[in-house]
């Protein structure tokens, strides 16, 4: 079940809605069960029997959880962590990465070990990234283990991040599963941030989707396209997963705000960014900030000698890469960003020293460009023909009369996807009645596209 459907807007929303704010809204406990219950049937929708590992998972953390606590005196913590930590890991293993694992030793040693064929379950690196955080964080003091089940399983299994984020710290949402208050100007609030992260996903995301996906398939079916079109099929990926994940993160924002919780944000404008630093200090906020805290400081950090910075730094970005798939391309654009990152440590860019405002952006998008198509790529060898191509190896010229042809008759997508980008719709904002006038229009079309059956899933259900 995905936010931008039929049944979840007017089936099993308004059904939760009605329940959430009828019978149980005079008692904190009752609107917690309405919502774990919820998210349970939201979950189960769509995975049916991997509801069964979302039990588990709440589970195995909550008892562990149990034990944790400095205070608690138990004996053996840190038996009791790494016990959680390879549960959690090792359920993360098993689902996403064992086939990819045996595939490669396959190739390596020349063996014939058949795969699992196991399915990839929805939302699982974020909900275990998010039982991770719990555990460790009740390790280590920072926050008290839940003596309530139910009230773990609604902080895992919450419905409006469950599946893709962002990923939500128990410490941000522990006080608001016991006191929150709901207002009319929050609902507001939260239903206008809905429908904005609606029309980035179906008026925005998809519409690149449609252009991004048509110009890797040529490359991937072994056909030449120009310079130009090879970069225009680069920025259009690159709009795409932005509005695709930027949507969902607004609409997970909005839809918590409505029920009360305040998620904190994920993406804050990365394409503004003036260097690869400070685009992942906007791009992916909880993922960037969750390895920062979980991986790379456990590790010394920045507090050790350079060249174990840069140890901390490839390790993080390897991981990085993989959380998002078990393919190399994924594990190649980590390390490309590792590379990057360790750059700009070395020269001290961005921080001692820093291009013109304008230039250090053309750079950074110029950089990111690349990056994304290193991400987009279904096959290494795709990649390896993409990135000629980009940069005239193996293309069909330099430009070409197709180019010219997306731009002409799409000029208007191009324009409002690359505005909205940058922090237009800040300024719209303070123009109260415009703005509210112009979401009414948004969530018209949006429902309009919706009826007319033109969906696309999420990307990030896929990782």
């Amino acid at each position: 079940m995905v936010f931008s459907s039929i049944i979840f807007l007017f089936c099993f929303f308004s059904v939760v809605l009605f329940f959430y704010f009828g019978p149980c809204r005079k008692n904190i406990t009752a609107k917690n069960i309405c919502l774990l219950i919820a998210s349970l049937v939201f979950y189960a929708f769509g995975e049916k029997w991997n509801i069964l590992l979302l039990l588990f998972s709440i589970a195995v953390n909550y008892g562990l959880g149990r034990f944790l606590a400095p205070e608690g005196g138990a004996k053996h913590r840190k038996l009791l962590l790494a016990l959680a930590v390879c549960i959690d890991l090792g359920l993360l293993f098993i689902y996403k990465y064992l086939d990819f694992s045996i595939t490669n030793v396959n190739r390596l040693f020349r063996l014939e070990i058949p795969l699992t064929g196991i399915a990839l379950p929805i939302g699982i690196s974020f909900f275990t990234f998010q039982a991770l955080s719990y555990i460790i964080d009740v390790y280590r003091g920072k926050v008290p283990p839940q003596k309530n089940p139910l009230y773990t399983g609604l902080y895992i299994s919450l419905f409006p991040q469950l599946v893709a984020g962002p990923i939500v710290r128990y410490e941000t949402i522990m006080e608001q599963i016991y006191d929150r208050k709901e207002t009319v100007s929050d609902f507001a609030a939260g239903v206008k941030r809905f429908i904005c992260g609606m029309g980035k996903k179906i008026l925005l995301a998809d519409i690149m989707s449609l252009f991004a996906d048509r110009i890797m398939a040529k490359v991937a079916g072994g056909d030449s396209i120009s310079v130009s079109f090879a970069w225009l099929g680069a920025l259009c990926y690159t709009l795409r997963i932005y509005y695709d994940f930027a949507g969902y993160s607004d609409m997970a924002i909005g839809l918590g705000r409505m029920f009360g919780f305040t998620f904190e944000e994920n993406f804050n404008y990365p394409y503004i960014a003036k260097n690869i630093g400070d685009f992942w200090r906007r791009w992916h906020i909880s993922l960037a900030s969750w390895f920062r805290d979980y991986v790379y400081i456990p590790l010394g950090g920045s507090r050790v000698s350079l060249w174990k910075q840069y140890r901390n730094i490839l390790i993080v970005w390897a991981l990085t890469g993989l959380w998002h798939g078990a393919a190399w391309n994924y594990v190649l654009w980590g390390l490309y960003y590792a590379i990057l990152l360790m750059f700009e440590r070395a020269s001290g860019y961005g921080k001692k020293w820093q291009l013109p405002t304008v230039p250090a952006h053309i750079v950074t998008i110029f950089l990111t460009l690349i990056g994304m198509t290193i991400f987009a790529s279904p096959t290494l060898a795709t990649m390896g023909r993409y990135l000629g191509m980009m940069f005239g190896i193996g293309s069909a010229g330099v430009s070409d009369a197709t180019t010219l042809f997306y731009l002409k008759d799409n000029w208007l997508f191009f324009a409002g996807a690359i505005t909205f980008s940058m922090p237009a719709g800040k300024w719209l904002e303070k123009k109260r009645w415009v703005y509210e006038i112009l979401l009414c229009a948004v969530f018209a079309v949006c429902i309009i596209y919706i009826i007319k059956g033109n969906y696309s899933p999420f990307i990030y259900f896929n990782f």
